[in-house]
This record gives C-alpha cells, sequence and structure tokens, in this order.
C-alpha cells in the first residue's frame, strides 16, 4: 500500500530529528547520519521520493526553508562584532571568498564539465564553509582560540554572501553569455535586487521596531519573526525570481545590527525552526536523489572536482589572502583544509539546480548530485581529521575539557584552584571588579562581564570548557543562566547550585523546575558551602584502589562531606549530582569537601595500614 502524504510527513520529520539525536548521541557529525538516512529511506529502499510526492509544492517547501536559513545565518552579521575581528578574518572573507569563488568556478568548469554560467553560479556557492557543521567541529576539536576564533567567524560571514553571489552570478553570465544580451533585463535584475534589499531592511527595521515598543507579545514574537521572513522572500521573489534571498539576507543583517533586547529571541526562534527545518529539509533532499544520481557521485569528474576543491582551491584561497597577516603557518594550513559544507550548501545548490534547469541548462541537473558529494567528502574527512592535524599542528588546547564557573566567591575560588590543581581548564565569570579581586590574587583565569550580556558571548571563548557551573546567591539568576546556555552545553553539563529554602525545606517552585541539574547535593546550598569553608572545611583528592574500594570509601566518610566532581582514569571529568548515575570505580579520583579532623583521621588510620600492608591509595 502506497502511504499517504500525511505518513510521509510524519516519516520525514521523524527521520530527520532521529538523525539528530542519534547524531548527538554518538558524537557523529549530523549532516552524515541524515545524509544516510535519507539515502536509505530514498533511492535505496524506495520508501520514499519527496519530489515526486509532494509535486508542486517540493519547490516551495525548498525555498521557504532556504530563506530562513539564510535569515538564520545573516542574523549574526553584526558589524560591530566584524570590526575586532582583525586583519586575517577580513582578509578570508574578502579577498579569500573571491580567489576561492574563481578558483572552484574554474575547477567546476574544467574538471566537473559545467558550462560557465552554471559553474560560476555553484563557484559563488560552495564559497561557504558550514557553520551548521563548523562549531560541533570546533568543540570536538578543542583548538585553540585564533584559528577557532577564524573558522567560526568566516562561517558566519561567508555563509549568506555565498548565496547571494551565486544570485548575483546566475544574473551577470546569463547576461555576458546571451546571443542577444538585454541590458535592460540586467538593469531591471539590479533594480529588483536593490528593491529587495531595501525591502528586507524595511521589515528588519519593522518587526524590530514592534518588538522594542512592545506591540507584539512575548508568544508571538517568534510566530511573527516567521511570518515576516516569508512574507520578505516572498514579497522579493514576486517581483523577481532569486532576489528574496537578498531580502531576507538584509532583514537579518537589520536586526543584527539593531540591538534590540528581543535578540535573544531570535537565538531561541533559530535553535528551534532552523534545526527542525534543516533535519525535514535536508531528508527530503537526499530521499529524493535517483540511485543512478547518487552512483554518478563516484564517477571521475566529480571526485576530481572534490578533491581539488579540497586539497588545492581552499588551502591556495586562504594562504594567499592570508600573505602578510599575523597568521603562523600552522594555522594557514588547518585553516586551509577545515572547510565543511553543510546543509546551506546543499539546500540552495537544490534550489539553482531547479532555477538553472528551467532555464534550459541541462548540466545543472548534476549539481545537487556535486553538492552533495562536497558534503559528504568534507564533512567526514574534515570531521575526522580536525582533532588528529590540530594536534599535529599544535594548535589543540592542551589539557582537558573543564569548567566555566558564573559567580565569583570563596568556595567558587577555592574549587577553581582544585580543578586547576587536577590540569583542567578553568575560568571564573563575574561582573564585579570587587568580587573577582580574590580571583585575580589567587592567580586564577577570569572574565570581567556578565555572563548573559551580548558582549560576552562574542568576547569570551567558551570552547575549552565542556560543563557550565553557575554558583550564585541569586537562585533565579542561576536558573535563567542555565536556561540560555543549555541548548549550547546540552543539559547534562549545566549545573546550578541548590536553591533549596532551609526555612521551608523546600525550594521555590519557579527556581527549581528551570534551568540545568542540582549542583552536588540539594540540601548543600551555597551558605553551607561558605559555612563549611569558615570551619576549616578542605578539599580533598582519594584515588580508590582494588584494596580501598568505594564501599570501604563510603562507610568511612563523614556525613557532613560534600562530593565534588569525580576524574576517571582517562581524565574524563564528572561533576556530582543528584542525577548523577556514575559508580565510581577502582581508579577513579573523588573530591570532596570534608571536615579537617575526624575525615582526616579515618583516612591516615587507613593509609598507614595499608602502608603497613604493602598497598597503595593515593590521599591529598
Amino acid at each position: 500500500m502506497v502511504p499517504s502524504l500525511l505518513f510521509e510527513i510524519m516519516l520525514i520529520g521523524l527521520l530527520g530529528i532521529g538523525s539528530q539525536w542519534i547524531a548527538w548521541r554518538y558524537r557523529m557529525p549530523a549532516i552524515v547520519v541524515m545524509s544516510i538516512t535519507g539515502l536509505l529511506a530514498g533511492p535505496i529502499l524506495g520508501l520514499i521520493n519527496p519530489e515526486e510526492d509532494f509535486g508542486s509544492l517540493y519547490s516551495p517547501i525548498i525555498s521557504v526553508a532556504v530563506a530562513i536559513i539564510l535569515f538564520e545565518g545573516s542574523l549574526n552579521l553584526s558589524f560591530k562584532e566584524l570590526r575586532g575581528l582583525g586583519k586575517p578574518i577580513f582578509r578570508i572573507s574578502t579577498v579569500g571568498a573571491f580567489i576561492a569563488w574563481i578558483l572552484g568556478s574554474l575547477t567546476a568548469h574544467y574538471i566537473a564539465g559545467l558550462s560557465w554560467t552554471v559553474a560560476f553560479v555553484i563557484g559563488g556557492l560552495f564559497i561557504v564553509t558550514g557553520p551548521t557543521v563548523i562549531m560541533p567541529l570546533l568543540r570536538q576539536s578543542k583548538l585553540k582560540p585564533r584559528p577557532a576564533k577564524i573558522l567560526k567567524w568566516e562561517g558566519i560571514i561567508v555563509d549568506p554572501i555565498g548565496a547571494l553571489l551565486a544570485v548575483f552570478a546566475f544574473e551577470i553570465i546569463t547576461f555576458l553569455t546571451a546571443t542577444e544580451p538585454d541590458g535592460a533585463k540586467l538593469m531591471l535584475f539590479f533594480a529588483a535586487s536593490f528593491f529587495a534589499a531595501v525591502f528586507g531592511w524595511a521589515c528588519g527595521k519593522g518587526i524590530g521596531w514592534m518588538f522594542e515598543t512592545g506591540h507584539i507579545p512575548e508568544f508571538l514574537k517568534s510566530p511573527a519573526v516567521v511570518i515576516v521572513v516569508i512574507l520578505c522572500f516572498t514579497g522579493a521573489d514576486e517581483i523577481m525570481h532569486e532576489t528574496g534571498l537578498l531580502s531576507v539576507t538584509a532583514m537579518g543583517i537589520t536586526l543584527a545590527n539593531m540591538g534590540i533586547s528581543s535578540i535573544s529571541d531570535m537565538r531561541h526562534f533559530k535553535e528551534n525552526i532552523s534545526i527542525l527545518l534543516i533535519s525535514t529539509i535536508f531528508i527530503m533532499l537526499t530521499a529524493s536523489l535517483q540511485l543512478e544520481t547518487l552512483l554518478h557521485i563516484f564517477s571521475p569528474n566529480i571526485i576530481g572536482y572534490v578533491l581539488l576543491m579540497m586539497f588545492v582551491v581552499r588551502p591556495l584561497s586562504i594562504f594567499l589572502s592570508t600573505i602578510g597577516t599575523s597568521l603562523t603557518f600552522n594555522e594557514k594550513a588547518l585553516v586551509g583544509w577545515i572547510a565543511p559544507r553543510g546543509i546551506v550548501a546543499l539546500t540552495v545548490s537544490g534550489y539553482f539546480a531547479s532555477v538553472l534547469t528551467e532555464q534550459g541548462f541541462e548540466d545543472a541537473q548534476i549539481l545537487t548530485t556535486l553538492t552533495f558529494g562536497l558534503v559528504i567528502f568534507t564533512v567526514v574527512a574534515h570531521g575526522f581529521s580536525i582533532g588528529w592535524l590540530s594536534k599535529k599542528l599544535h594548535l589543540s588546547m592542551e589539557g582537558k575539557p573543564g569548567a566555566l564557573i558564573n559567580g565569583a566567591n570563596r568556595f567558587t575560588i577555592e574549587l577553581a584552584k582544585s580543578l586547576s590543581k587536577a590540569n583542567f581548564p578553568v575560568i571564573i565569570v563575574d561582573s564585579s571588579w570587587e568580587r573577582l579581586r580574590p580571583v585575580r590574587e589567587a592567580g586564577i583565569n577570569f572574565y570581567h562581564g556578565n555572563i548573559l550580556s551580548e558582549q560576552t558571548e562574542y568576547n569570551l571563548d567558551t570552547i575549552p570548557y565542556e560543563y557550565l557551573l553557575t554558583i550564585t546567591e541569586n537562585h533565579a539568576f542561576n536558573s535563567l543562566v542555565c536556561t540560555t546556555f543549555m541548548p549550547e552545553y546540552g543539559r547534562t553539563n549545566v549545573f546550578k547550585i541548590s536553591p533549596i529554602d532551609h526555612m521551608s525545606g523546600d525550594t521555590t517552585d519557579v527556581v527549581s523546575k528551570v534551568g540545568g541539574r542540582i549542583l552536588f547535593d540539594k540540601k548543600f546550598t551555597l551558605e553551607d558551602l561558605m559555612d563549611k569553608l569558615d570551619n576549616h572545611y578542605v578539599f580533598r583528592q582519594t584515588t580508590l584502589t582494588s584494596q580501598y574500594n568505594y564501599k570501604q570509601y563510603m562507610a568511612d566518610k563523614d556525613e557532613s562531606t560534600v562530593f565534588l566532581y569525580l576524574i576517571k582514569p582517562s581524565g574524563q571529568l564528572k561533576f556530582y549530582s543528584e542525577e548523577m548515575r556514575t559508580v565510581p570505580a577502582v581508579g577513579d579520583t573523588i573530591v570532596s569537601l570534608t571536615p579537617p579532623n575526624k575525615e582526616k583521621a579515618k583516612i591516615k588510620a587507613k593509609l598507614d595500614n595499608q602502608r603497613n600492608n604493602g598497598t597503595n591509595m593515593k590521599v591529598e
């Protein structure tokens, strides 16, 4: 029985989100999992074929998805932040992008066999480096700040520019290659493009003004943004095709530079809507491929094109564009290798494949295949090589994944000292110079600023820190911080100090249900921990052995002991929480806050006894 369209929509959504979950669960590039899933469901098993089944709705769905994805990219283009990125990023994003466009277009024409029009269109599109896959790669590889910053901002800046360059290349090259060039048509296009840019600017200003003045309630902000983006795209595209992309990009840039307080709502909108679109649209695109088209990926011209793009075009564009900058050879080599293409490249290429085919360019039919080959090869090659290469080039962060602690006080200072002693990167963030004074005196890495401010987001490098701990006296603020950073760090890596009210013995309804996990134990508040320090409690490390196992350790511990974190033999760090399911084993090191006398006496006696028996137990 042929499945209904409703069932197919459900299946596409399920496969897309399921692929994202599998990628998250097993630390794999999501785009690879989605590609395999879409190919299995489409050309290999023949379960679905969205392009045929959706019929006339297929192209509008893809177009709207592309518009929203481009809006997502352009919403990150804040001019004041770009001014501080430095000479290398400016060069890579301008000169490097131009060189990559020209070399990529020549490669597409002479190696892939595309016509000049199609080659220059796809060459412009392929300058994008896929920020949807760059950020997970950066967090996975733990690059040093400078190369990580370059890769991150190049992806954000060039992402919308690539699609716009493809649009302009299409019109300009069509004009130049026409047997009877129509200057009026080209001028009409530029006029329509100017209108699209102004229309996008007006849409951005309008929705931003309505947000700031309270004309749109909170519960309607995200739906309003979605509708205005679609309006912005459709309004310009109805006047002249392809200009809708320029319009939504202009709208995003305008909103990004208005400095409106609701910009955080835009980010939540991107997280929710864009992930859903990326998941479903990617499944639709890959499932719509024909089996013969898929097999065509392995043809010599496509493989040759992909290899030249990876090993010649990208490195050459980086090395040429960064001549005279402060980048070292190793940094150029790493940046010149890492350039994964992501969902934007594939969705926009699918859009142009249909447009160019309608214009009579038959060779455009292989654009999706060509793009898919480039996406898969780059994501797999760069995803599995960035960690190894960064270590070989000495551009990987030394040490282990650490913790970002929000809140400067006596306890967080002692906790940071303990983590530093165990060779974990740690930084304390606080908005008060006075509270940070003892942090500076203790020699602990710190950042002065509000962790929720936009400036902190751009200026604070969070890549070396896998965990976020918010330990301040303001429980509502702690919950807000956890809620804000949960999409970035993941629920299991975001912690807040217990908000329990000792007077009532319970937590407040809002604070207890919002935000991350309770750190250590819910019965220990920050006030309790500070009291323990006042009573000379100490941070102590105990390594479990076969002679002194976890059961013996629990029998010896004092009731007032606070378990802080666990260090696995592999170097993995785990903070204690009531939701922590890991049972310490032999070789694990338990770090706890213990009483200075009773606990110490017990462990010392046990240690002396084991020394007499010729065994070892490490206690500090």
